[in-house]
């Protein structure tokens, strides 16, 4: 062997690699358990070495060169010949890291409460749940698993959510007697641009413009915490309001409901990663129930 020969660092070559399938090294960092700018040194210690770029870098996103392409094949047989070394093998179980993007609401009363269920089934699984936003359409970047609101078609659908006008009894106690939907005309309106309230307005056979005036929010858990505090009358899904609703903290209004302006489902991902599979069957799972809840809920509080 040359005596100039010079080699990359291990720790260099498997940090190119997996930038390399992860695409960014904020993600490669997370897997690596170091930090990015360490990932990055690494990378650059071997473009050095070798004397050309291997990456082109367009913000945070990766993407091979031609040489970085090339070396890839070069270095990941010889990573792979490593790994298939008995020593090199740890006994315990490799963790998987998933990171999961849902809306705050959805996050908060749908996905966090039951997350138990799909550890204790997948303790090889470890979890980020990180919040999207919804009103901005900003979804959170490099996620495994998104789960959005709008045009479920686009997607796996999960709740299939009607919506209808809700309230807490201490509201009713102060207002005129709200047996009809024209009645409305006297309730202050809760107001969200997530919930718009005109295809409830229509369903109920009311000609109004959507609310131009009262409380408003960018949030519908924000709007249903409003409704408890019996500040207004909010359009609510039972699926997002069950709890509130079993309690007797909401009460529905009338038998009307309508289809809501948007629904929430699972956006497309990588179905050859089986983690990524394995909690998108369990969340649709969960929600399926979930749904089931939220009717047992709404007929024990009407």
């Amino acid at each position: 062997m040359p005596a100039d020969l010079r080699f990359p660092s291990i720790e260099a070559l498997r940090a190119f690699e997996v930038a390399s399938r992860l695409g960014t090294f904020e993600r490669a960092a997370d897997e690596l358990a170091v930090t990015a700018s360490a990932v990055s040194k690494r990378v650059a210690s071997i473009e050095e070495l070798i004397g050309t770029p291997l990456f082109v870098r367009s913000g945070k996103a990766l993407q091979l060169t031609a040489a970085g392409r090339e070396y890839l094949q070069q270095v990941g047989a010889a990573l792979g010949l490593l790994a298939a070394m008995p020593q090199h093998r740890r006994a315990r179980q490799r963790v998987h890291k998933l990171r999961v993007c849902a809306p705050p609401t959805f996050a908060r009363q749908v996905l966090v409460p039951g997350l138990e269920s799909f550890t204790a089934a997948h303790p090889e699984v470890e979890l980020e749940i990180v919040l999207s936003i919804p009103y901005l359409d900003r979804q959170a970047a490099d996620a495994d698993i998104e789960v959005r609101h709008g045009d479920a078609s686009a997607g796996r659908a999960l709740l299939h959510d009607r919506v209808l006008p809700l309230a807490a009894p201490a509201l009713l106690e102060r207002l005129p007697p709200l047996r009809v939907p024209s009645d409305l005309a006297h309730a202050p309106l809760l107001r969200t641009p997530i919930e718009p309230w005109t295809p409830w307005f229509r369903a109920a056979g009311l000609a109004w413009p959507e609310p131009a005036s009262g409380p408003k929010f960018v949030d519908l858990g924000l709007t249903l915490e409003a409704a408890v505090a019996g500040q207004g009358v909010a359009l609510g899904r039972p699926s997002l309001a069950r709890h509130w609703l079993r309690a007797g903290r909401l009460r529905p209004l009338f038998a009307v409901s309508a289809e809501p302006a948007g629904q929430y489902f699972i956006a497309p991902f990588a179905a050859a990663d089986p983690a990524a599979a394995a909690f998108a069957a369990w969340l649709t799972e969960a929600c399926a129930r979930i749904d089931l809840e939220a009717q047992e809920a709404l007929s024990g509080a009407a």
